[in-house]
């Protein structure tokens, strides 16, 4: 297994929510696990552009991770390659629905033996940078 799957509706339209990914400082306030901050490098939010940024710990541990922006179709879906170990892509789907839109977050590792060995870091982490994007959403 190599693919981790999580989903969730938010009152908002697929730009409001857009824009909390395009947006490097609303980005950097919700990405990531629960008590993690970011500080981004490079942040070129296009096709083919770069994100470099550390993700730092609540012990203040700074993991570094490079990513380039595979796909971008405005407000409704993010195509993120992870290029730096552990390799994975992320794609980042929003969907119209009654009342707002549902968030389709598909995260495919390279390795599924590592992604195996990880599952239990990854499956909360994933679902608490979700809690953390509508908490974000809430700020507008």
């Amino acid at each position: 297994m190599n693919t981790f799957e999580n989903s969730r509706h938010f009152a908002c339209t697929t730009q409001a929510i857009f824009d909390a990914i395009q947006n490097p400082e609303r980005l950097a306030r919700w990405w990531g696990p629960s008590g993690f901050t970011n500080q981004f490098e490079v942040f070129d939010f296009r096709a083919g552009g770069r994100w470099v940024f550390d993700m730092i710990g609540p012990d203040g541990t700074r993991y570094a991770n490079e990513s380039v922006f595979f796909h971008i179709e405005a407000d409704r879906q993010v195509v993120i390659d992870h290029t730096c170990a552990p390799l994975f892509r992320l794609t980042i789907t929003l969907e119209p629905e009654v009342g707002g839109t549902r968030v389709h977050w598909l995260q495919v590792f390279d390795d599924p033996a590592f992604a195996q060995a990880m599952k239990h870091i990854l499956e909360p982490a994933n679902a608490q940078n979700l809690e953390r994007l509508g908490l974000e959403l809430g700020r507008v």
